[in-house]
């Protein structure tokens, strides 16, 4: 498939071929969904965590004898109906990541390139080489281009003037190749790659 290569400044400058086995594959949500619940579940910090009876600062004597109290017995005040007692089945510290195996991880990611391709919100540019880091000048950039809410994916490395320059600006994302990934295609309504970008994901997906 063939697609217009741009500058920043809005101008055709040449086109480019798409490879069809990452760019033009059928779009399905449940490799998508699948792909971006393991993201976000890596993504979860999993430190919530409650005192049980067995971790409560509390005297672990008993609170009154047995019998002749008129009172329910009881072993211990660290238990749950006492106040400041431990909870009973509370969260604990724990890893919430699963597995997805590397082919599938792959599949996922050509499909989210190839959903933007599909929708008409893949954007190739020549290069993300700009001469100052000044917001200001790339913002112009990047509305003449109609880029308010884009994720722009470099090659190798990002161009340290365009990351400088970027970085203040409200719904734009700057990544390498190498941080490409799903969740961050798929939650911008633009995917901007440049050249660089393009040989850099076709080597990782097809090798």
């Amino acid at each position: 498939m063939k697609q217009d290569i741009l500058n920043l400044d809005n101008e055709k400058v040449g086109t480019i071929s798409l490879n069809e086995s990452i760019f033009g594959l059928e779009v399905r949500a449940d490799i998508l969904q699948r792909v971006v619940r393991w993201q976000l579940a890596r993504m979860q910090s999993g430190n919530h965590k409650t005192k049980g009876r067995s971790e409560v600062a509390m005297t672990g004597a008993k609170p009154f004898k047995q019998k002749g109290t008129g009172r329910a017995r009881q072993g211990s005040r660290k238990t749950a109906q006492f106040r400041k007692g431990g909870i009973v089945f509370g969260p604990v510290v724990r890893d919430h990541s699963h597995d997805l195996t590397k082919k599938f991880r792959a599949l996922g990611l050509k499909t989210a390139l190839s959903a933007k391709a599909k929708e008409g919100n893949l954007v190739i540019v020549e290069s993300t080489k700009i001469s100052t880091p000044k917001t200001k000048d790339l913002l112009v950039k990047l509305d003449t281009c109609g880029l308010n809410n884009c994720l722009i994916i470099d090659g190798k490395e990002v161009d340290m003037n365009f990351a400088l320059a970027s970085r203040n600006i409200v719904n734009v994302d700057v990544l390498p190749a190498v941080g490409a990934n799903v969740y961050d295609i798929l939650r911008k309504n633009k995917l901007v790659l440049t050249k660089d970008a393009i040989a850099c994901l076709e080597e990782r997906l097809n090798g």
